[in-house]
């Protein structure tokens, strides 16, 4: 029987030498422990409408005067603008082995920034999926929510996870939402009508402009429809290098409001032999349709492990990482609050 999990950092690097990631060179760093990182390419589509190619179609074909209202050049830099959608190559293609298919997320600093933003592949019925062997182009839609967004060619918004067989779940852990905080401080809520994002100034803007602190002072937070929040996790997680996991949904009935956008957990995420001890999971929450009331400790997302198909080289956060042992923290494009 073939073994089922999800493929290591050195797996990957023999993959991209096999030529399975497309012909152009990796850059650092974009082999993560457990995933890929995937790059923007040099062009942009703004469309009227997200959509999905279908069975037996390309992406390509679909890119009709009727769906794309204008052709964007990414090379000197080009504004995503909020409320709009667009459609960017990848940099990266995919010439998938007969028994490997991928997930796709967005990376946690898009997430953090309530970029929404999902791959798409020929021939889908569904996003973030690539079959097995599958072998052709990938595509970023990008809707940026809140914050208009500058982009260049090369930037990283979305990354992959490749897996042998189907997919296969150990264990799965719930974790709450914490509204105490350390000095009243229980999140972040983001500001309507705030500055340009640009993506490749890590650290270089000023949290204030953008976001609002959210102090909770009887243990409960009102979601407003329409906003959008950072929180925290009141678990400390990690996850073993023996492992992967991913962030779900805990009840996508109740329908009040989404808990995440980012997804991915690399093994080695919070554990202490490389650099963490307990990291707590950020939450990306958007209220939905009515105001409603979230509770400290109230269950808000959960943790779904896979198993790795051995050990990463380079666990998470053995060579630094903007968000191993975080706590509340914000993307890493913006500055410390403190």
């Amino acid at each position: 029987m073939t073994p089922t999990g999800i493929l290591p950092d050195s797996r990957l690097r023999a993959m991209s030498a096999d030529g399975v990631f497309g012909a152009a060179t990796l850059d650092p760093g974009q082999i993560q422990p457990a995933s890929l990182d995937l790059r923007l390419g040099a062009r942009a589509f703004r469309l009227r409408a997200s959509f999905l190619p279908g069975e037996r179609r390309t992406v390509a074909s679909r890119l009709t005067p009727d769906l794309v209202m204008h052709e964007i050049d990414l090379g000197p830099g080009a504004v995503l603008e909020t409320g709009c959608v667009y459609l960017v190559p990848l940099v990266e293609r995919f010439t998938l082995p007969a028994s490997v298919s991928a997930a796709m997320n967005p990376k946690s600093s898009t997430g953090r920034l309530d970029v929404f933003t999902r791959v798409i592949c020929d021939g889908a019925a569904a996003f973030d999926q690539a079959p097995e062997g599958y072998d052709g182009p990938l595509y970023a839609e990008i809707s940026p929510r809140t914050f208009s967004i500058l982009v260049r060619p090369g930037d990283r918004l979305a990354q992959a996870r490749f897996r042998t067989g189907p997919r296969r779940t150990l264990r799965e852990l719930t974790v709450s939402v914490d509204l105490k905080g350390a000095g009243g401080l229980a999140g972040f809520r983001a500001r309507r009508h705030s500055g340009l994002v640009d993506l490749g100034r890590v650290g270089g803007h000023d949290p204030r402009g953008y976001w609002e602190p959210v102090t909770v002072h009887d243990g409960r937070l009102i979601l407003d429809p329409g906003e959008f929040y950072i929180l925290a996790s009141g678990e400390a997680v990690e996850i073993p290098l023996s492992e992967a996991a991913e962030m779900a949904p805990i009840a996508p009935e109740i329908g009040e409001f989404r808990a995440h956008y980012a997804g991915f957990f690399d093994p080695g995420f919070g554990v202490a032999a490389a650099g963490g001890g307990g990291s707590r999971a950020v939450l990306e929450v958007r209220g939905r349709d009515v105001p409603f009331i979230l509770e400290h400790g109230q269950p808000a997302a959960k943790l779904v492990f896979e198993p790795m198909l051995g050990a990463p080289e380079t666990p998470y956060g053995a060579n630094g990482s903007n968000y191993q042992a975080q706590g509340l923290k914000l993307a890493k494009h913006f500055a410390s609050w403190a």
